[in-house]
């Protein structure tokens, strides 16, 4: 049995209550890590409410700098997007937390890590799996996952032991957020009929009305400037998410398919998500090379699966990210968005390595197109299905 471990701490209910739960049943010493991951406000008296549960050492680091090099990036370059929606706000930062929490480890000597996940949802394979990758001597502990508590007898243990939480029984919603967005459940939500109360959303409220257009830069995929401006992902990021979301937009509501094997009722923002990866992929149309683009489409799917799955650390994901680049390399250029309230959507893209040549593409007079050509293409290229109708299909007669 681990004697000290790390505990990702996001100073929210459950990690809360499992600091002083662990030290009280499992008889462990505690350090607590808080990871700023761009996540708004919440990490704000994280240290003294560790250390009054009892923790022995808390640390706070700022990762924002790297969630967005490192794992915001890939995703962008690979069009992730789980189930074609969801664009993996908090599937990303769970494996950037396990890579310091063992890294803390080791300062500290702790024989294990542990989390505040519950048995049901994805974060605890995402946790789990992602240490049995990095450092596979640790133990892991997931008191959540064993402790028996309802949500409202988590709320009353931490009444009782004087930790300050921001939950109630009146106010039941889970909230993560971080730089790539916002996931909002529990409470009426986990009716899928029910439509999301409007108190629940922040990101996407309405605030601007008047139409405007924004351009953003990319550079080999990744996004690099606005209207011009540069600035490093993480800060381009926000701006985004301020801008887009001002006018109503980057809302999703979806029923998904949790890794456990069940179906969970979800909505999230992510306006400066959303955006840019709609941008990316369409420079990508006229960028990447016809088979290259469908070959990468195939791909995107699966690398938005393992992320989901928690298979961050794998060879296959490593081995998509090596496609990945390559196909990368002449994707730099503009891309314009028009911003209407409730609405966001591409009206121009441009870009020096283009694979869109209007010599061959125009039907005006600079047209360069050989169409004579055409005749004994279509011909060749039908070829087969002429064959097959003649002899077994409709031309046969049968």
């Amino acid at each position: 049995m681990a004697q000290k471990v790390v505990l990702a701490y996001s100073g929210g209910l459950d990690t809360s209550v499992a600091v002083r739960w662990m030290i009280e049943h499992l008889g462990v010493e505690v350090i607590c890590l808080s990871a700023d991951v761009g996540q708004e406000g919440t990490l704000e008296g994280n240290e003294e409410k560790a250390l009054g549960a009892g923790a022995s050492v808390y640390e706070q680091l700022d990762l924002r700098e790297e969630f967005a090099r490192d794992y915001l990036a890939p995703v962008i370059r690979a069009n992730a997007l789980y189930e074609g929606k969801y664009p993996l706000v908090s599937a990303l930062s769970r494996p950037l937390i396990v890579k310091h929490q063992v890294a803390l480890a080791r300062k500290y000597g702790a024989d294990g890590i542990a989390h505040g996940c519950t048995g049901k949802g994805n974060d605890q394979v995402r946790f789990e799996v992602s240490s049995m990758a990095l450092a596979p001597d640790l133990e892991l502990i997931a008191p959540v996952r064993n402790w028996g508590f309802t949500r409202e007898d988590s709320i009353e243990y931490a009444a009782r032991h004087q930790i300050p939480v921001a939950a109630t029984k009146e106010k039941m919603y889970s909230i993560d957020d971080n730089l790539w967005g916002r996931a909002i459940e529990c409470g009426e939500m986990e009716d899928p009929w029910a439509e999301p109360p409007a108190g629940v959303w922040k990101m996407t409220q309405q605030t601007a009305t008047e139409p405007r257009e924004v351009t953003v830069g990319f550079e080999q995929g990744v996004p690099v400037s606005i209207d011009g401006t540069a600035m490093p992902l993480h800060e381009l990021v926000v701006a985004m998410n301020h801008l887009v979301g001002s006018y109503g937009w980057g809302r999703l509501d979806m029923v998904e398919n949790r890794r456990v094997g069940i179906k969970s009722r979800e909505t999230y923002e992510a306006p400066g998500a959303l955006a840019l990866m709609m941008a990316h992929e369409d420079l990508e149309s006229i960028t990447l090379e016809r088979d290259l683009q469908r070959e990468k489409i195939r791909m995107e799917h699966r690398y938005a699966e393992l992320v989901y799955d928690g298979l961050w650390f794998s060879p296959l994901r490593e081995a998509f990210d090596a496609f990945v680049a390559e196909s990368q390399v002449p994707v730099t250029g503009e891309v314009r968005l028009k911003l209407e309230p409730g609405r966001c959507f591409v009206v121009g893209r441009k870009a020096p390595q283009s694979l869109y040549d209007y010599g061959l593409a125009t039907y005006d007079a600079a047209d360069r197109f050989r169409h004579a050509d055409s005749e004994g293409f279509v011909r060749l290229w039908g070829l087969g299905v002429q064959t097959w109708s003649g002899i077994q299909g409709p031309g046969s007669g049968r």
